[in-house]
């Protein structure tokens, strides 16, 4: 049950955030390559992080599955273009969903390592965000994970909600399906509601000289 969840998870991740990076290389006029390239990055970027600071063989290189599936991704941006390119709110649902699947895709693996929790919360963190953060450099755009829009900080939440979960019940697919479900949730809320982090702004008092004395 908990295989097969994983394994669900992990094509659903990987198409949403395939067709966010083809989304957005559309929209800057890249051709199919291109197009494909920033899709397959967006899709194993944080994973491939991931199994490197975990020490592991990098997980696509034992399926060519990714590739597939990335490429399918590019054939439904080609066919439906008017509805998921044109569209603004397209990225953001793709994007929230691939979070949400790598993320918790990340502390499965990651506690499968027997790594304790704060580790897996940073490894979730990553697998879902740093695709996004390559994708981004890229199409020449600031990460979005650097801006004042509610990303990492719903992997932190969706993270502590498997957290809880899965110390007081102990049941993996719970924990996998409430984790992914929050951090959905809180992408959405902060949408609706315009929520975002403080912006750090600099001191412009510090930047003026002293006048001086004559």
């Amino acid at each position: 049950m908990d295989d097969l969840l994983s394994f669900i998870l992990e094509v659903i991740g990987t198409v949403a955030c395939a067709i966010s990076g083809i989304r957005l290389a559309a929209t800057k006029k890249f051709d199919w390559f291109g197009a494909y390239t920033v899709g397959l990055v967006t899709a194993i970027g944080g994973g491939t992080l991931r199994d490197i600071l975990l020490d592991i063989p990098v997980f696509w290189m034992h399926n060519w599955w990714y590739l597939a599936v990335t490429a399918l991704s590019l054939f439904a941006v080609l066919a439906f273009r008017n509805l998921l390119v044109s569209k603004n709110r397209m990225l953001f649902i793709f994007d929230s969903i691939g979070l949400a699947m790598f993320c918790v895709i990340g502390i499965n693996k990651t506690l499968a390592l027997d790594y304790p929790m704060w580790v897996a919360l940073i490894m979730g963190m990553i697998t879902g965000a740093f695709g996004g953060v390559i994708r981004d450099i890229l199409i020449n755009e600031v990460p979005l994970i650097f801006r004042k829009d509610i990303y990492a900080t719903a992997c932190i939440a969706g993270g502590f909600v498997y957290w809880i979960i899965f110390a007081t019940h102990g049941a993996t697919y719970l924990s996998q399906l409430c984790s992914a479900g929050t951090i959905i949730l809180v992408r959405f809320l902060a949408l609706r509601y315009n929520l975002s982090l403080p912006v750090l702004t600099p001191n412009v008092q510090s930047d003026k000289k002293p006048p001086r004395n004559l």
